[in-house]
């Protein structure tokens, strides 16, 4: 049956050597031919899906600051404003 599909034992044994080296991701094909190419609105997508990232963990920090901010004035005993600045 190996034979008739064009098959044997070497291929077998290659197969069994690259599955217990990597797993199944040995086994899996590799894409053939030249990579995709990225057009210009490509690199400016990846580009602003970078920035959102840098920003977005930016805004996090921020808010990480103004809850200690909180707490510290809650701790002290100091009343804060809806701006976050103590009241006289």
């Amino acid at each position: 049956m190996l034979r008739r599909e064009g098959l044997y034992s070497s291929h077998l044994t290659a197969w069994r050597k690259q599955l217990d080296l990597n797993g199944m991701t040995g086994l899996a094909g590799k894409k053939r031919g030249p990579p995709p190419k990225r057009d210009d609105r490509d690199k400016r997508i990846t580009e602003l899906e970078r920035e959102t990232q840098r920003w977005r963990a930016r805004a996090e920090r921020a808010e990480a600051l103004v809850d200690i901010q909180k707490k510290v004035s809650l701790l002290l005993g100091v009343e804060l404003d809806e701006n976050g600045k103590p009241r006289s």
